[in-house]
């Protein structure tokens, strides 16, 4: 088959674009015929070694996909032959990844496919909305009439927080960096979207919740915590998930003295049944267009590297060349 794989970690260029052995389905596994993967920063830190994890070499790259279940494991229960699923996961903690024509997945990490909803939309759902809705649902227990903010609403995860919010009920401040992205916020359901370019985002808050937001999502690798605890409303939630090298001061008593609480979390480290739930909406509000993954554009798998490039250099350099998504097509 062919793959996209690394033989050792390092720059993009590291990834061969060749052929591998065609996985066998053991176990619980299911083959996976691979249609459509989507690119996330995790998978360009474990590429480059980054992220320190056993990675069996040579080690395919990627967590997301979607495609079609061609064979089955002997104890696999859940999953036929012919059905169509998506997941994530995948590349991560000794399992191989993704970019490939077929992947042996456990099936507790697949799910199905909702009818309507094509595979770049589903492979491109996957890690960002397993993501988002561990965030908003499982740590922050988001509730219909509270007020959320996240940075960076055009981006992959962001675009992903705010229609998820919405979906739940929940007002949504969110920022973008030009004025097409801007309008990119407002029709995926932002009440407010702010150019934090140009305009005075800390105002433009405090204006629309005055008493404090109850869901501060902190995309930032830097995150401002002097600016952002006063923000909150009381009993006010935030969530952490970048900068892992950021070693920023944090207001303690501000924090406190408001009944503040702090999540941080990565995706992986949640157990199948955790993210199975997160599935199930995810599959309910993709099928009745409450969720629309934000893609940026799609190239042939042939162009990993490439695509590793673009994701490292938005994500590390700011580049600001994307506003969502790299899907890859097999």
């Amino acid at each position: 088959m062919k793959a996209a794989f690394i033989r050792e970690t390092g720059p993009p260029e590291n990834i061969t674009y060749g052929d591998l052995p065609t996985p066998e389905p053991t176990g619980a596994r299911v083959l996976v015929r691979v249609k459509a993967v989507a690119v996330n920063p995790i998978d360009t830190y474990l590429r480059a070694g980054a992220v320190k994890m056993d990675l069996p070499m040579p080690f395919v790259v990627g967590c997301d996909l979607a495609g079609v279940v061609e064979r089955c494991g002997p104890e696999a229960k859940r999953l036929k032959p012919g059905m169509r699923v998506w997941g994530s996961n995948q590349g991560l903690l000794g399992r191989q990844g993704t970019f490939a024509e077929y992947a042996a997945v456990d099936e507790g990490w697949l799910y199905p496919t909702p009818d309507g909803v094509d595979d770049q939309q589903a492979a491109a759902a996957a890690l960002v909305g397993i993501t988002a809705h561990l965030g908003l649902v499982r740590c922050a227990h988001l509730a219909a009439g509270e007020t959320l903010f996240v940075n960076g609403g055009s981006g992959g995860v962001g675009s992903t927080v705010v229609q998820m919010a919405k979906a739940i009920g929940a007002r949504v401040v969110t920022t973008a960096g030009s004025p097409q992205k801007v309008e990119a916020c407002r029709a995926l359901g932002a009440d407010l979207a702010l150019n934090y370019q140009t305009d005075d985002v800390d105002a433009g808050i405090r204006q629309f919740a005055p008493a404090g937001v109850n869901v501060w999502w902190e995309t930032l690798r830097e995150p401002d915590f002097e600016r952002t605890v006063p923000m909150l409303a009381p009993r006010g939630r935030m969530i952490l998930m970048a900068g892992r090298e950021a070693r920023p001061v944090f207001p303690v008593g501000p924090f406190y003295v408001k009944d503040c609480s702090l999540f941080g979390f990565a995706m992986f480290n949640a157990p199948p049944d955790e993210q199975r739930a997160a599935a199930d909406d995810i599959n309910r509000w993709l099928a009745a267009g409450k969720l629309r993954p934000r893609i940026d554009r799609v190239l042939p798998l042939a162009e990993a590297a490439q695509a590793h490039r673009l994701q490292e250099d938005n994500t590390l350099h700011k580049a600001g060349t994307l506003a969502g998504k790299i899907v890859l097509t097999v």
